[in-house]
């Protein structure tokens, strides 16, 4: 359980570090475009609508971001470039880190004792989960990458 406790704590840390600079980052993108030639555009009725919207309700978007892979940086930056108020943003960080933290924690460990183990007994074993595990996601990119590289409405056809 300490070590659990200790892991947690450290990827709390981590998380409130770098969710809260992408955030810092994210303002000062905020604030160097609207001095910049792009000020008229985002200055526009459309996107001072968008921006009101993720100032009041883009706080439990930033929290469930965390429980996501590849959109929390996205969350963060935008809330940041949006000007979330640090009222909205700060509990959210909290919360949405919090459970990142116990779910890399308790997941993330127990994964890695696994795969030690494994590694440890039965190498040949160990060797080949990760090959297959692997496999698999090169799988999902390719398929994901020719069904966005192919235009709706046609199918692939073998005309040999």
């Amino acid at each position: 359980m300490d070590k659990i406790a200790l892991t947690a704590g450290a990827l709390y840390v981590i998380v409130l570090l770098r969710a809260g600079g992408t955030f810092a980052v994210g303002w000062l993108a905020g604030a160097g475009a609207r001095r910049s030639r792009f000020a008229g555009r985002i200055s526009s009725a459309k996107f001072l609508r968008a921006e009101r919207a993720i100032q009041r309700w883009g706080a439990p978007v930033v929290a469930v971001s965390f429980l996501t892979v590849g959109f929390q940086t996205a969350a963060n930056f935008l809330a940041g470039s949006m000007r979330m108020p640090l009222p909205r943003y700060l509990p959210a960080l909290f919360v949405g880190g919090a459970a990142w933290a116990l779910i890399y924690a308790t997941v993330g460990l127990s994964v890695l004792e696994v795969l030690g183990r494994l590694f440890a007994e039965q190498t040949a074993l160990g060797v080949s989960a990760v090959a297959i595990l692997l496999l698999a996601v090169c799988g999902v990119v390719v398929y994901r990458r020719r069904g966005a590289a192919q235009p709706s409405g046609e199918t692939v056809t073998d005309e040999s």
